[in-house]
């Protein structure tokens, strides 16, 4: 059930950095959650039309989504980490990395036919 979202207006990078990239997120978010591996969606989607503060410089906006697990010292460790490691793979400057944390209602979130709560 945890997601991760990543949408950029940069040039993707090749499909393998992407995918390593993806897996990265996967195995870090589930650590951070404290969801099995086996449950979390990571998305990557690059050459978005963005702006920030006004200009098209590269940019980054991240979704993190996730069922009952988010607390403010949570959230904070997950930016940190999440805001690395996607300057480091994709050079979006930390300081234009926007993410949008969201701790969903199990109700809210389907899966296999039902859902989480």
């Amino acid at each position: 059930m945890p997601l991760i979202t990543v949408k950029s207006s940069v040039a993707s990078p090749d499909k393998t950095a992407v995918e390593t990239l993806l897996k990265n997120l996967s195995a870090s978010l589930a650590k951070h959650t404290g969801k099995p591996e086996s449950y979390v969606m990571t998305a990557f989607e690059s050459e978005v039309p963005m702006t920030f503060g006004g200009t098209t410089d590269p940019v980054c906006y991240i979704e993190i989504k996730s069922v009952g697990t988010m607390s403010p010292d949570k959230t904070k460790s997950m930016s940190q980490d999440f805001c690395q490691t996607i300057s480091g793979a994709i050079g979006v400057p930390t300081n234009r990395i926007y993410i949008e944390f969201n701790d969903a209602k199990g109700y809210m979130w389907g899966w296999n036919s039902s859902t989480f709560g």
